[in-house]
């Protein structure tokens, strides 16, 4: 290829990217909202423009998608910004959802707290999870390290059964915060104890949608203080030493 073609070539590329810039659809979050969810059956909750011109995020209830401007592309994956340095701008968006949806579940946590509170977590749990028993088997040791633990239920069976039934894991979580003193229960079950039926008005349903709606899809996770989301389980000492970095 000679040097005049190239040349040429680099002199149409301004005017190119100025025709993308020009074909960039206008966005209409309402609009975009009602159309993936009549063409995915997926719940958009919001919906907000991107660094990224021509594409939108989607808080949905099965967790953060993307989507071009007029709704013709979908994306399943994360958005990173490219610059000194590499900045996961899907965990960021996240951790706004994540520190404004906890307020609403403010009174329906069971929470562990430390004497010389210095960091409060919210935890996504499930009594049959090992790594979640592992975790609570150490709650003295966190609360030493100056680490609230709040407890969010995430039963990993999910809600219901194919048949429509509640799962058993969503009947036990429902049980322990239906009872009256919920951190002794939720003490017993992790150690294995029996689970007394219970039945109230716990938000459990409520707290495992928002879970999937923040990205939560096992447990433990972690959300720190600032919004962001560690998955699986921390010893004492290494969450104590993320903590005090934030």
């Amino acid at each position: 290829m000679s040097n005049a073609v190239l040349a040429n070539d680099s002199a149409n590329v301004p005017a190119a990217i100025a025709q993308v810039d020009a074909d960039v659809t206008e966005l209409n979050p309402s609009a975009l909202k009602e159309k993936i969810q009549r063409m995915l059956g997926l719940e958009v909750i919001k919906v907000e423009p991107t660094p990224v011109p021509g594409i939108a995020m989607l808080i949905t209830n099965q967790g953060l998608f993307y989507a071009s401007n007029n709704g013709e592309f979908f994306i399943q994956g994360k958005v990173y910004k490219l610059g000194g340095t590499v900045t996961d701008l899907s965990e960021q968006s996240l951790a706004k959802v994540r520190l404004s949806g906890l307020e609403k579940f403010s009174d329906s946590v069971i929470e562990y707290k430390a004497k010389d509170e210095k960091h409060v977590v919210t935890v996504f749990t499930d009594i049959t999870c090992g790594y979640c028993r592992k975790m609570h088997a150490q709650m003295d040791e966190y609360n030493a390290m100056g680490i609230t633990f709040r407890y969010l239920a995430y039963p990993r069976a999910g809600i219901s059964d194919r048949l429509g039934n509640p799962t058993q894991g969503f009947r036990d979580l429902r049980s322990i915060w239906c009872n009256e003193e919920a951190a002794t229960a939720m003490t017993k079950a992790k150690n294995g104890g029996a689970v007394a039926d219970r039945i109230c008005d716990a938000p459990i349903e409520e707290q495992f949608n928002f879970g999937r709606q923040v990205g939560v899809s096992g447990t433990p996770a972690i959300i720190l203080e600032n919004g962001m989301m560690l998955p699986g389980y921390q010893p004492p000492a290494q969450l104590a030493e993320v903590l005090k970095k934030l």
